[in-house]
């Protein structure tokens, strides 16, 4: 599961890792939510290219994307077979940048923790991306984050993590044109066990407009700002409030 993520990297530290050719320049994001812009990179005409996308997929078949659940994540098992997401999987992957994302560990409540790389370097999840058309000609570039189940690191958390690709295998993942998606889908795994830490951080993750460094601190070393309120709040909402929508 993936359903807050963080981008911390400078853009120039995002551009050097996944090598596209735009110089965006965007500020870092700590609390990344569903229905919000999300950066990613795919390939066009034959380049590595970035782009602006709604976190939250719709299949280019639907009519109207409010009658549909939001699709922030796609399960890695049925990516091949999903109608929702076997074209994307054949002709549309992207990579989604990120430095680490949250996931929430049951209990009563539950409690958030913050995963990202031991050796602090960004990461890649793998993801997929749609063009929405709606009636009357408008378009909406939309994504979702693949998952797979989780590593034993992360199982005590969460039964699902999102998939990371690695640098060496970011050309294969985005070589929609000559790569297959049986031949991708083989990326699809749990993260190596060495790659990744974990820990505990305040609950003023739970409330989107929170959006700083203090929510990925060390839980013992976090501000208890907003911590009351925050625990009050789903840790998980579909779709909160005070989430700002795209449709």
């Amino acid at each position: 599961m993936c359903g807050r993520y963080v981008i911390s990297s400078s853009p120039d530290a995002i551009r050097a890792t996944f090598g596209y050719g735009e110089r965006p320049n965007f500020p870092p994001r700590y609390n990344v939510a569903p229905t919000q812009p999300v950066p990613i990179v795919r390939m066009v005409e034959g380049k590595r290219s970035f782009a602006l996308m709604r976190w939250g997929f719709v299949p280019g078949w639907v009519k109207d994307p409010k009658t549909v659940s939001l699709m922030i994540n796609a399960r890695g098992e049925s990516v091949n077979d999903k109608p929702a997401f076997r074209n994307a999987m054949r002709r549309r992957r992207c990579l989604v940048p990120a430095d680490g994302f949250y996931d929430w560990r049951p209990g009563a409540p539950q409690r958030p923790y913050f995963v990202r790389a031991k050796s602090g370097a960004p990461l890649a999840f793998a993801g997929l991306w749609e063009t929405w058309t709606g009636p009357n000609g408008e378009e909406v570039d939309t994504a979702a984050i693949v998952t797979t189940r989780a590593n034993r690191t992360l199982a005590a958390i969460h039964e699902r993590m999102p998939v990371i690709v690695a640098p060496e295998a970011f050309a294969l993942w985005l070589d929609c044109a000559t790569v297959d998606a049986t031949t991708a889908a083989a990326l699809i795994a749990p993260a190596p066990e060495a790659l990744l830490e974990c820990y505990e951080v305040s609950p003023a993750v739970n409330r989107v407009a929170n959006d700083s460094a203090a929510l990925i601190a060390p839980a013992a070393a976090a501000p208890d700002h907003d911590a009351q309120s925050a625990a009050k709040a789903p840790a998980k909402p579909k779709k909160p409030d005070d989430q700002a929508s795209l449709f």
